[in-house]
């Protein structure tokens, strides 16, 4: 019973911080109501991704020191401290950015990696399926957030400052919560991790390794400056404020839905050919945002995009497994993790300040589309003529 109340936590937990990926849903009123500009929301955003995926290295630490209780917990009491500190910014853009962008960033990195650690220790044998539903629920969380922040606007009629108190007490509130049930199972020998080889260099240094770094950078900087931008973009094309709302909720479930999808469709081909497939899926989904369609096929550009994006958390991670081994993983894959901090920094205020710069977020669409695309094609290309004699040496130990 005890691993199933863990499992729910964990799942309340990566829902509540997921909520970053909603963020467009606050821009319009941080833009008309305290005069910030897209660039300055989006390097909100961006700054909260990098500095969350920065955090996760630090959390590592703390989690294997402290267990998974006081990680997530100060993870919850970051996450709920960065918006309330937000809520009484005045909608200075410096106070915004370091309450949201630092401190509620750090508290999602601190709170992220837990319940995937004590996940796959209480369900050894489902490893991927629970990963899976982890990730997919932190890739579901933007329809949590993005639901109560619309009604909150519209319904409750209370300014976005509030908004952000409204999620740093109540949200994190329930995050706290959730962190307080994380437990891990009785402590296990943990001599086989003391038994990885410590000399990485090697792989870091490898051509694989950094293909898939870049992927991961590419597909994430891509659907960052996507959904980070989502309801101003939908707004420019004309939908009407409920159907740009709901194209983030839709991003949402496609990036839930793919987190799952793509994992599933990896053990059955392997990474370079899902890599080649996911990227180009999410290349293919973007068109749409640079023409003036109708409304239906926007929200269904925002769906499958979502699917593209979703699979950046699933197949690079496997993708190190299966090219460098289980026990180098949690070496390596925070490093090639740190790829999405990078794309997050840059992705959303870079669309941003080209949407201020030129009246439209086109250009910004074009340039995402031209760097999938051309990832794919150097990713593609250089998996296949990779080496893999040594990895799998590797994989066979």
């Amino acid at each position: 019973m005890r691993k199933w109340i863990v499992l729910a936590a964990g799942v309340v937990l990566q829902t509540i911080l997921g909520g970053i990926y909603a963020w467009s849903a606050f821009v319009p009123s941080l833009t008309s109501s305290y005069g910030l500009t897209k660039g300055q929301c989006g390097l909100i955003f961006g700054v909260m991704i990098a500095v969350f995926t920065m955090a996760m290295i630090p959390a590592g630490r703390l989690l294997q020191k402290h267990g998974p209780r006081v990680t997530a917990g100060v993870g919850a009491i970051l996450f709920a401290t960065g918006y309330i500190l937000a809520s009484f910014s005045g909608g200075s853009f410096p106070a915004l950015l370091a309450g949201l962008g630092l401190v509620s960033g750090a508290g999602i990195g601190f709170g992220y990696v837990c319940p995937l650690t004590v996940g796959m220790q209480w369900f050894p044998k489902n490893k991927g399926l629970v990963t899976g539903v982890a990730v997919a629920g932190f890739g579901g969380g933007a329809i949590l957030l993005s639901s109560l922040t619309v009604f909150l606007l519209d319904s409750v009629h209370i300014n976005v400052l509030s908004v952000f108190r409204v999620v740093g007490i109540v949200l994190g509130g329930v995050a706290f919560v959730s962190a307080m049930a994380m437990s891990e199972p009785e402590r296990r020998n943990r001599s086989s991790a003391r038994s990885a080889p410590q000399r990485i260099g090697t792989h870091l240094a490898s051509a694989t390794f950094w293909l898939i770094c870049l992927g991961m950078f590419a597909g994430t900087f891509a659907g960052l400056l996507a959904v980070g931008n989502l309801k101003p973009l939908a707004l420019s094309m004309g939908l009407d404020g409920r159907c740009a709302t709901l194209s983030i909720t839709l991003f949402a479930i496609g990036n839930a839905v793919g987190r799952i999808f793509w994992g599933q469709l990896h053990d059955r081909l392997g990474s370079q050919t899902t890599i080649i497939l996911s990227l180009g899926v999410l290349g293919v989904a973007l068109f749409p945002f640079l023409l003036k369609p109708q409304t239906n096929v926007v929200l269904l550009a925002a769906l499958v995009s979502g699917v593209g994006f979703g699979g950046c958390f699933v197949v690079y991670a496997a993708s190190i497994v299966e090219y460098f081994g289980v026990v180098l993983f949690p070496r390596l894959y925070p490093l090639c993790f740190l790829g999405y901090g990078l794309a997050g920094l840059t992705g959303p205020g870079l669309g941003g300040w080209i949407a201020d710069a030129t009246g439209s977020y086109s250009s910004a669409v074009i340039m995402s589309i031209s760097i999938v695309f051309l990832a794919q094609g150097i990713v593609g290309f250089g998996l296949g003529k990779a080496q893999t004699s040594t990895v799998k040496e590797i994989v066979a130990e």
